[in-house]
């Protein structure tokens, strides 16, 4: 398993399109994905479970990755996050 803390930035937090695009990225990749923000743990391949989280702006999140390719989903997921998950 590997882990990355990275802070969210984009302008809106984890709304519906942010977390598509994370969920839709992470669906590429076999390992299972996990974020984490303020206690709580989701999968980060479900757009449903990141929206739930109600992750806001500014939050640090760490996003966990375990599985066969797990340092390129990590690598892809904090650039994806880093680069305001397209917004």
């Amino acid at each position: 398993m590997v882990s990355s803390k990275v802070t969210l930035t984009n302008g809106q937090g984890l709304h519906m399109r942010p977390a598509g695009t994370f969920a839709s990225a992470m669906g590429k990749f076999a390992s299972n994905v996990t974020v984490v923000a303020n206690g709580k743990e989701v999968n980060g391949k479900s757009p449903m479970a990141l929206m739930a989280a109600g992750i806001p702006v500014g939050t640090e999140i760490e996003i966990k990755c375990d599985g066969a390719d797990e340092q390129e989903a990590l690598d892809a997921a904090v650039a994806l996050v880093e680069s305001g998950l397209g917004e």
